[in-house]
């Protein structure tokens, strides 16, 4: 047994931490001879070379993000580095744990390729970890930015439009659809800016920006509780805590375009 073999710590897709709020890590010896583990990669932090693990667990977990308030706020204090290790590892995991069957023809998968890929026993259809583009999206119209609050999220709680990217669409032509759909608004100039991997379970957020020429809205009142235009001003307060709206979190890409958003726009 590889002793300095390093095995991230979850309980089920729940990160454990230390208590300098770092995840916390283990070597094999802390899961058991039969675990289905995937490969995360190599550290190197320390001069030497440990590969570092994770363990499948026996339920995976496509609910949002919004389901798990207790893993949200876990999140936000993570640091970067440990975000995007947390990120991909449960993204990975979740996969495999959701997918021990063959989409093809029902039997038994194995993992194989260090966790990167599963094989059907039966027919050898080979299956790999899947990953869901998302556009999430600032729409401008005379320096006011379009934001939403979803159905069912906090009171108070506004954030970029985003929704997935159909087959057979481009980037361009999801952002137009989706502000469409929910607020009846016509997006322009779509602009790519920026993505992040979000791991509920397993999206990728392309980030981009649009403008309007009409601040008409027809709201989707079956995804969206609210849509509104807000002021640079009202933006900036609410990134300080001190705003019309709850704004998304540090860590998320939301808060990430609308700060980029300000930049553009001083």
């Amino acid at each position: 047994m590889n002793w300095k073999a390093r095995v991230l710590k979850l309980d089920g897709l729940i990160p454990s931490l230390d208590d300098r709020n770092r995840l916390e890590w283990g070597t094999l010896a802390d899961v058991s001879e039969d675990a289905e583990l995937v490969f995360l990669g190599l550290d190197r932090s320390d001069g030497g070379e440990r590969a570092c693990f994770a363990a499948v667990p026996d339920r995976g977990d496509a609910s949002p993000r919004m389901a798990n308030p207790q893993l949200w706020a876990l999140m936000a204090t993570l640091e970067p580095g440990d975000l995007a290790t947390y990120g991909g590892a449960r993204s990975l995991v979740d996969w495999h744990a959701r997918h021990r069957f063959c989409a093809q023809c029902g039997q038994g998968t194995k993992a194989t390729k260090g966790g990167w890929q599963r094989n059907c026993e039966s027919c050898s259809t080979q299956h790999f970890p899947r990953t869901d583009p998302v556009t999430i999206m600032l729409v401008e119209h005379e320096g006011r930015l379009m934001l939403g609050r979803g159905k069912g999220w906090p009171e108070g709680a506004f954030s970029a439009l985003a929704g997935f990217v159909e087959p057979g669409e481009t980037i361009e032509e999801a952002v137009q659809r989706e502000v469409f759909e929910e607020s009846g608004i016509r997006a322009r100039d779509v602009q790519y800016v920026a993505s992040q991997p979000w791991p509920f379970p397993s999206q990728l957020m392309i980030g981009c920006h649009s403008y309007t020429d009409s601040d008409e809205l027809t709201i989707d009142y079956t995804e969206m509780a609210e849509v509104i235009f807000f002021t640079r001003e009202e933006v900036v307060s609410s990134l300080d805590g001190d705003g019309p709206f709850r704004a998304p979190p540090r860590h998320a890409i939301a808060s990430n375009l609308m700060r980029w958003w300000l930049e553009k726009t001083k």
